[in-house]
């Protein structure tokens, strides 16, 4: 029996977001919106989008012992999260610069802070945590290091589900225990080396090789792609060169701002693989949730219940 549904392991930040009409080019000043700030994080964003949903959830971080920190501590608390696993001190909280246009899009610049200070110790340190959980999710805005250690110290039978933003290139065996990895286009190539030609299932199939055990790839308004490793050579159904896909169609909604809408994206489809879902019903839910993320704005703040998913 598992005391939690999803451990998150990622960043807590404070998310400093201004409105702008356009980005800046180079050398250029644009004037923006009032600066408004907002908890944010890719881990602390998937701790709360998960709990909205209804799962037990869990967070594993480090925050500053300071304003921001103590924003995303009561946070993390007003959404039923879990947060002794938050360990505070050790550098200033994480920040994101961000900057968000009309349309909704974002570019993002974070600090890390404290979040390159959550180290493989402090993963040793929280073993009773990894044991009580069903699924552990993390990103990469923590040390790859860290990243690592939860992947030597994972239980048997708990599932790792892995966003690698942003993306660097990963050893073998971090990529072996992916179940699955999620990423976007973007992330996919960095992580092939910047070979990514054909179309998303050929992009899913190169990712397949380098050794997770499922891959979802992210594809905006187009939905997303699953794909799973078989065992022999078909072409029927989707099954084509050993790899098994299914499209997942985007929900056509007015986005407002896409700010942590992967984040919510990755929490609902843990949460759901641990519960029995399919790789594929956990991302058609997945991208629901997704897409009721994008129609509020800020991260957190715009994560919706999992009644709200089903009105939706």
């Amino acid at each position: 029996m598992y005391d939690y549904d999803l451990l998150v392991v990622g960043s807590a930040n404070a998310d400093l977001v201004i409105g702008v009409e356009r980005r800046p080019a180079a050398g250029e000043t644009v004037l923006g919106s009032d600066l408004v700030v907002h908890p944010g994080g890719k881990g602390a964003n998937q701790a709360v989008a998960a709990a909205r949903l209804g799962a037990r959830t869990a967070l594993l971080a480090r925050v500053g012992d300071d304003a921001h920190g103590r924003m995303l501590l009561d946070t993390q608390a007003k959404a039923g999260v879990d947060s002794t696993g938050v360990l505070v001190g050790g550098a200033p909280t994480g920040v994101a610069l961000i900057t968000v246009d009309p349309s909704g899009d974002n570019s993002i610049v974070v600090s890390p802070g404290a979040n390159g200070r959550l180290t493989p110790e402090d993963v040793r340190g929280a073993a009773g945590l990894l044991r009580a959980s069903r699924v552990v999710s993390t990103q990469l805005e923590i040390p790859l290091e860290t990243v690592a250690e939860i992947v030597r110290n994972l239980p048997d039978g708990t599932r790792f589900v892995l966003n690698p933003s942003p993306p660097v290139p990963l050893s073998a065996e971090i990529l072996a225990a992916c179940d699955p990895l999620i990423v976007n286009e973007h992330e996919a190539r960095v992580l092939t080396g910047g070979e990514l030609d054909g179309s998303p299932e050929d992009w899913a199939k190169a990712l397949l090789a380098l050794g997770p055990r499922s891959v979802v790839v992210t594809l905006g308004e187009r939905g997303a792609l699953v794909a799973t490793g078989v065992v022999g050579d078909g072409g029927e159904g989707g099954v084509e060169g050993g790899v098994e896909t299914a499209r997942v169609p985007s929900v056509k909604v007015d986005a407002v701002d896409t700010t942590g809408a992967g984040d919510a994206f990755t929490a609902a489809l843990g949460w759901k693989l641990g519960t029995g879902s399919s790789l594929a019903e956990a991302a058609a839910y997945a991208a629901r949730v997704g897409a009721a993320a994008v129609t509020r704005p800020g991260a957190q703040e715009s994560y919706p219940t999992a009644e709200e998913v089903a009105a939706l």
